[in-house]
């Protein structure tokens, strides 16, 4: 059991923050830095919030390296939201989209996108319960599509991307939500990228968007203005009151993985930690993993017995040594460590020691 009597939280959203957050959070919960008021309390129009926003967008713009040719946007509606937003904003000229199907999320985000325009599934691995990332060839790319879609991590599945799809002048879109700030990525790629920030940067509430400014302003006026990029651009990510709270842990954590390193540094341990992890389920004679070697993600391990018994009993038992959370998704059973930038490498031992008591004891 880690610091404090904490569990090791191995959910894949909402997940375990770093500990050093949750203690500033806890410092400044009743007063924030002498302003006589919680964050949770104060006015949005604050120069005190002002301050947390300005600084969190900044800190984030430093973390990935955003041009100033990029707005940064902090909404709300979680990543499932941003499903519709982007059709309806991104929808302008041709009206077609081509999306990978990748899991469920991409699935999802493909049918959401079909209510608002074409939607050409270019590739899906849904035959094969999303095992892998279909490769895709640009001949069958829609040369004039309003954008490319893509879910570069994809959490239930435990499978990322490795590579980019050329697509030329068709801005390309990725959902970052379960591993935003976990490896480097060259923004300039992207015309647009979003994460919900309940695995990798902070409670649920506040969702990031990062838009380059010449998507911005072809969204139809009759779409509600809350949907509309540009209006939320126009103003600062409030338009409306933004989920204030949210915002201001995100910002401690961007604070955060500035102290580890930046990107770059907690990228090399994320992959010393997924290494471990995955060399002891191909080690075992008990634990598989089905994902294909080369697809498998950083952020979200998949392992299974085959026995679905067995399975259940060792997140059972692996609860009752503080490993929680470690049951896969409702729709595919067997195991899933979520192991984010805040899950430590002696957690991920932590969880290497029992797998291998397990086994030893379940022979």
């Amino acid at each position: 059991m880690g610091t404090l009597n904490r569990n090791y939280n191995f959910s894949a959203g909402p997940s375990m923050l770093p500990l050093s957050v949750l203690e500033q959070a806890a410092s400044d919960m009743v007063n924030y830095r002498g302003s006589g008021m919680s964050v949770m309390e104060m006015s949005h129009r604050s120069k005190d919030f002002e301050s947390i926003i300005n600084t969190a967008e900044q800190d984030l713009r430093d973390l990935m390296h955003i041009p100033d040719s990029y707005k940064v946007l902090f909404l709300q509606g979680g990543g499932s939201l941003q499903f519709s937003m982007i059709p309806l904003n991104l929808f302008r000229n041709s009206k077609k989209a081509d999306y990978i199907v990748t899991g469920a999320w991409a699935k999802k985000a493909a049918q959401e996108a079909a209510k608002f325009g074409t939607v050409n599934v270019l590739a899906s691995s849904e035959k094969d319960i999303f095992s892998y990332i279909p490769k895709v060839s640009s001949e069958n790319f829609t040369k004039d599509a309003d954008y490319f879609y893509i879910t570069q991590n994809n959490t239930i599945y435990g499978t990322r991307y490795t590579w980019l799809p050329e697509t030329g002048n068709v801005p390309l879109v990725s959902d970052l939500s379960s591993m935003i700030l976990s490896e480097e990525l060259d923004i300039t790629k992207f015309g647009l990228v979003f994460g919900g920030a309940q695995k990798n940067v902070g409670p649920a509430g506040v969702t990031l968007a990062i838009i380059k400014e010449d998507l911005l302003g072809f969204a139809p006026k009759e779409i509600p203005s809350m949907l509309d990029y540009k209006i939320h651009a126009d103003n600062d990510s409030m338009y409306n009151t933004p989920p204030c709270y949210s915002i201001y842990i995100a910002g401690l954590t961007f604070q955060w993985v500035k102290e580890q390193g930046g990107v770059a540094a907690l990228q090399k341990i994320n992959e010393h930690k997924a290494g471990l992890l995955y060399d002891a389920i191909d080690e075992s004679k008990m634990f598989s993993c089905p994902v294909a070697n080369e697809d498998r993600s950083l952020m979200n391990v998949v392992f299974v017995t085959g026995d679905e018994v067995l399975d259940k009993k060792f997140t059972a038992e692996a609860k009752a040594e503080g490993l929680v959370n470690l049951g896969g998704h409702r729709s595919v059973g067997g195991m899933r460590a979520s192991i984010y930038n805040a899950m430590p490498v002696e957690g991920v031992k932590a969880l290497i020691d029992f797998m291998h008591r397990f086994e030893k004891n379940n022979r």
